[in-house]
């Protein structure tokens, strides 16, 4: 390979990596870190009591890193993360109920932060705007509700969607129609699937295998 063509595709790797942002927001209890990266793949998280350190395969093939000294401490045992078709989030459990002023600095600097006072938490039964890294205002909990949304939206498709379907009726289902599709699946061998149970409960169910197939057993 030309040395050109390498010193090329290593710049584009590093462009598209540069052009991944991140962002957060806060609760009493929590710092919610949101990377915006699409269909990322072998995400790998660690958690330290004062570092966050993130890593993924994108869908160019670039692998893309992200490490945090963190500005005060976090309970690595109670922090999460979900990783979404749209973005990466993670949920670091705070240590202290303290305000963060910045996501990222240096852990001295906790020392001088004080509680959010309860008086000010409750006034007006109003949630607290808490500061981020955007100059701009948000309204968090606005954004919070929109991406519960987007995320009810993120329907599954093809064998997923089918198995979810099923598993709603299922779980909705009456105790009748669970009988009725425990007894048709197991006696019929997975070939039937029924929900009636005035039809499955008079006899055994019999295997009905989809047009040119044949139902065999696993020693068969």
């Amino acid at each position: 390979m030309d040395t050109d063509d390498t010193t090329n595709k290593m710049e584009s790797t590093k462009i598209s990596v540069s052009k991944i942002k991140h962002d957060w927001y806060q609760t009493e209890t929590h710092v919610i870190v949101m990377i915006l990266v699409k269909n990322s793949e072998n995400v790998k998280i660690e958690y330290e009591k004062n570092m966050l350190s993130v890593s993924a395969k994108l869908p160019s093939g670039s692998d893309y890193s992200l490490e945090l000294d963190l500005a005060h401490l976090i309970i690595p045992g109670q922090c999460s993360h979900k990783v979404l078709s749209s973005k990466i989030e993670i949920k670091l459990k705070k240590q202290n109920g303290i305000r963060w002023n910045t996501l990222e600095g240096n852990l001295v600097e906790q020392n001088v932060v004080q509680p959010i006072p309860t008086e000010i938490l409750q006034a007006n039964d109003q949630t607290p705007k808490y500061p981020s890294s955007c100059k701009k205002f948000r309204d968090w909990d606005k954004v919070e509700k929109e991406i519960e949304k987007q995320e009810a939206q993120e329907e599954p498709e093809g064998e997923a969607a089918v198995n979810a379907l099923l598993q709603r009726i299922y779980g909705n289902g009456s105790d009748e129609v669970r009988r009725a599709m425990n007894k048709s699946f197991v006696e019929s061998g997975g070939t039937v699937l029924s929900t009636n149970w005035s039809e499955v409960g008079q006899g055994k169910v019999e295997k009905k295998p989809p047009d040119g197939m044949e139902w065999k057993t696993w020693n068969s």
